[in-house]
């Protein structure tokens, strides 16, 4: 069983984050070029039937979300929600989820230096590792500062995708009511190539697990919460709402591109909204879209930094990690852990140079199911604790609808996904290597605790 009565203590308020701070890093950490770019072979592969699995994967995010902000709320100040599945399933869990939510942002952090890369070299003519380093170090250097210049950072980067996703959603709706333009059979663009699932229901079910991925990290929020001056209020409240907003902003964005232009014009790596706001004629469309982009590239790297530094210093004041890692005091920002998981996601970067099809390959499909596996100890995390305290009578602050029902679904949706990856030729590795990543850091929890 986990340790009773131990609690992570927040950074103080001053230099913390602010409110606007936590809103916009959720979001942040969801929205990035997942949406702007990757959308397009989602798009492609099942037409207008993509935005039932874009609703599928929402529903799912809204019901974590929901989970753990009520975990928080009726435990406050207990750290981050890696802490919780202590609580509710011992320390080994504890450290196999800590381990593995570090181990997946680590991965994309490597990633998505090596994606900022290839996007800045077509302006300044340097080799991608070395505008990888670049951007990792610059991002390192803004996680060095206090919280609240991450915060600034991330809120600025933030709300230019935020901002984007609007204005496009504007303009398109005014195009689509031909309020300017020649005017788009809007009707037959969207259902007149193939109806609503040209390639079937079983084109939408397979396509889930893609779109997961890229509608993940709204979690971040509530670990940053806890270096604001009111984090369970902050948690309350970004957890209420943080999954319908990002449901909406997928569903709305979407629909509008599909209604736009036939979804048999949209190719495969290549922004559909660019393709879409070409059709309207908006002049500097490529522009435009690159630097919404790089500004979703560099709010993914600043979240990533962000991350594993909180959850490496967490682990280290628990003993799974080495003590150095630890803060020295609840005020200082782990700079030691900043730079472990920025050289790590600097070696992650450089494999995708040197070794892209085998070890970055790896380390792809290692790390690309596991948040599932966090996400399902979250769920049952909340399944035990709302047990323990309604047993105990104090189960004022959880009031999930349909509860236990409800836990059960979402275990079997996540189960589900896990099904759906092993049937698709792509998605096979990934899905048996996150398994056994996860039962190998598992089995790293055993091993560490029997030492300890």
């Amino acid at each position: 069983m986990a340790e009773q009565g131990s609690t992570t203590t927040p950074v103080s308020a001053s230099g913390g984050l602010k409110n606007r701070h936590i809103a916009m890093i959720a979001l942040g950490g969801i929205i990035g070029a997942g949406l702007f770019v990757g959308s397009s072979a989602a798009i492609a592969t099942t037409g207008p039937g993509v935005l039932v699995a874009f609703l599928a994967v929402g529903l799912l995010v809204i019901l974590v979300m929901r989970m753990l902000g009520e975990l928080v709320v009726a435990d406050p100040g207990r750290g981050s929600f890696v802490e919780y599945i202590r609580e509710a399933h011992g320390n080994r869990a504890g450290f196999t989820a800590g381990w593995l939510y570090w181990f997946f942002w680590v991965v994309v952090l490597g990633s998505e230096a090596i994606a900022g890369a290839l996007l800045v070299r077509d302006w300044v003519a340097l080799p991608v590792w070395l505008l990888s380093l670049l951007l990792i170090v610059a991002l390192k250097l803004i996680n060095f500062a206090a919280p609240r210049i991450f915060g600034e950072c991330e809120f600025w980067l933030s709300l230019i995708k935020v901002l984007s996703i609007v204005a496009f959603i504007g303009v398109a709706l005014l195009y689509v009511l031909h309020v300017f333009g020649p005017g788009v059979p809007a009707l037959h663009n969207f259902i007149g190539h193939g109806g609503f699932f040209p390639h079937g229901i079983v084109a939408v079910l397979a396509i889930i697990p893609t779109i997961l991925f890229t509608m993940m990290g709204s979690e971040i929020a509530t670990v940053a919460a806890a270096e604001s001056s009111e984090p369970s209020k902050n948690v309350a409240r970004v957890t209420r709402t943080i999954g319908t907003r990002v449901t909406l902003f997928y569903l709305f964005s979407v629909a509008m591109v599909l209604l736009v232009v036939p979804w048999t014009n949209i190719v495969p790596g290549k922004s559909p909204f660019v393709t879409a706001m070409d059709t309207m004629g908006i002049p500097g469309a490529g522009l435009f879209m690159r630097i919404v982009v790089l500004s979703a590239i560099l709010s993914c790297l600043n979240s990533s930094m962000y991350i594993t530094s909180r959850i490496l210093t967490e682990l280290a004041g628990r003993g799974d990690a080495p003590s150095s890692l630890a803060r020295s005091n609840a005020t200082t920002v782990p700079r030691m852990a900043v730079v472990v998981s920025s050289i790590v996601g600097a070696l992650v970067a450089f494999s995708s140079i040197l070794s892209p099809d085998t070890i970055f390959a790896f380390l792809l499909s290692c790390s690309g199911g596991v948040i599932l596996v966090v996400y399902s100890m979250i769920v049952s995390a909340y399944l035990v604790t709302r047990r323990r305290a309604e047993k105990a009578g104090q189960a004022e602050g959880f009031n999930l609808p349909f509860f236990p029902v409800c836990n059960y679904v979402t275990l079997l949706a996540v189960a589900l996904v896990f099904v759906a990856m092993s049937f698709n030729d792509a998605e096979r590795m990934t899905a048996l290597a996150s398994l056994g990543t996860s039962i190998a850091f598992y089995g790293a929890a055993c091993v560490w605790s029997r030492r300890s």
